[in-house]
């Protein structure tokens, strides 16, 4: 008979792992590849709209991302590509300047960025708030979709002298409706994906219309190095687009808001907002100094990680790490600019006016009241600047549109005298 032996110890309980602990796992690949995915169709639109490489934008948004999670510790699960609020001001420095010049200016919209995290870490996020209030931030975002309207109708109806104005319309026409409805009908997966959707609709229509021109991509090697850029210091230039960093520096407290929520994850306070905000702006430097557009947090991407429940930031280092790779494919790179401008145009039409939309929706959320006379002097000059394209020139120095209606409107903020009542708009 077994005498009774003393009762072995419980095995540990198996410890709970946090699910946005950063860890990077081989098995993740696939999910950081979908990621990319999700982000590639706007990723490379910026690229291709304003004159830069898709091939730079690759890997500057690779490398932002990876610059990113460095700064933050690895604990916000986004990733970092092409601003859509840059548009604009790239293509007018670039037509105005000369591509190093605009760069200069983009890097020094990071450094902007930079001093704001600095700002922020020493005043707390309400800083920035109060600076920048709605009342301010919501017209000039209005000015940045407004000025953009003319380059989608442009582009939708542009025509060429092997197709006329009737087919780029229906190229354009068929992305559009293709955008829209992915965006609306569309399930799952497909639903984050509407940009990428319309445009392989526009191309696959442009195709038997004999638009699209495959001798690039034939010619174009499998390997080859990006057309990396350096940027040429322009004090011009830097003035120009500086103002411009404003808004996208706004919308950045949003998408962190909005992936702590979905996340769970308050990131405002850990690691907190000075450095994710810091880390947009070394990535956006170090773009620009590559040739690349800046960086922004993709909403995209947060509605993809709210979708499968991933919060693992080395999911997105996958996607960077994907995205960098991807950058040395030559013909990636010459396949990208055989899109068809009517079908980007179609697809501009909703983007564009997704911004002014956008704009609105912060005035209205902040319940500002625009028949008061402070709000309706601010919003009225900040419109008719901006859209009017006022410029001031004096020597070399050019203040003109989005850079100067924003900052008319924070000057305007700062002095115009509030009325009883209004305490709260500004």
């Amino acid at each position: 008979m077994i005498e009774n032996s003393p009762p072995m110890p419980d095995s540990p309980p198996p410890e709970e792992v946090d699910p946005t602990a950063y860890r990077l796992r081989p098995r993740d690949i696939v999910l950081g590849a979908q990621m990319l995915f999700v982000a590639f169709g706007a990723l490379v639109l910026v690229p291709i709209l304003t004159g830069l490489n898709p091939n730079v934008a690759l890997f500057t948004a690779g490398l932002g991302t990876l610059v990113f999670q460095l700064v933050t510790g690895g604990k916000v699960p986004v990733f970092l590509a092409s601003s859509f609020a840059f548009i604009a001001p790239i293509q007018l420095g670039v037509e105005q300047y000369g591509l190093g010049e605009t760069l200069s200016g983009l890097a020094a919209a990071g450094l902007f960025y930079l001093a704001l995290s600095l700002l922020i870490f020493w005043r707390g996020p309400g800083f920035l708030s109060r600076l920048l209030p709605p009342i301010v931030t919501g017209p000039v975002i209005m000015v940045i979709g407004l000025s953009l309207a003319p380059v989608a109708v442009n582009m939708a109806s542009s025509a060429s002298e092997t197709y006329t104005v009737g087919a780029a319309l229906g190229v354009a026409g068929s992305a559009l409706l293709a955008t829209m409805l992915t965006a609306l009908l569309a399930k799952g997966w497909l639903r984050l994906v509407p940009i990428l959707v319309g445009i392989a609709v526009g191309y696959l229509v442009a195709l038997p219309l004999g638009m699209v021109s495959f001798a690039p991509v034939a010619e174009a090697p499998w390997f080859a190095m990006p057309g990396f850029t350096a940027p040429v210091f322009h004090l011009p230039s830097i003035l120009f687009i500086l103002p411009v960093a404003i808004a996208p520096a706004i919308e950045h407290f949003g998408d962190i808001i909005a992936i702590s929520t979905v996340a769970q994850k308050d990131y405002l306070r850990d690691p907190g907002v000075h450095r994710t905000l810091l880390g947009d702006g070394i990535a956006t430097t170090l773009a620009a100094f590559f040739g690349g557009p800046p960086n922004t947090t993709y909403s995209e991407v947060t509605g993809a990680v709210a979708l499968t429940r991933t919060f693992n930031a080395g999911i997105m280092t996958w996607a960077a790490i994907i995205a960098m790779l991807l950058a040395f494919v030559g013909k990636l790179g010459a396949l990208l600019q055989t899109i068809p401008l009517p079908a980007m145009g179609g697809i501009l039409v909703i983007l564009f006016g997704t911004i002014v939309v956008i704009g609105i929706n912060s005035l209205v959320q902040a319940g500002q009241d625009l028949t008061q006379p402070r709000s309706l002097v601010i919003v009225a000059i900040i419109l008719i600047f901006g859209v009017g394209g006022l410029s001031l020139q004096a020597g070399a120095f050019a203040l003109e549109g989005i850079g100067l209606c924003g900052l008319v409107g924070v000057v305007l903020n700062l002095i115009l005298p509030q009325a009883r009542g209004e305490e709260g708009d500004a």
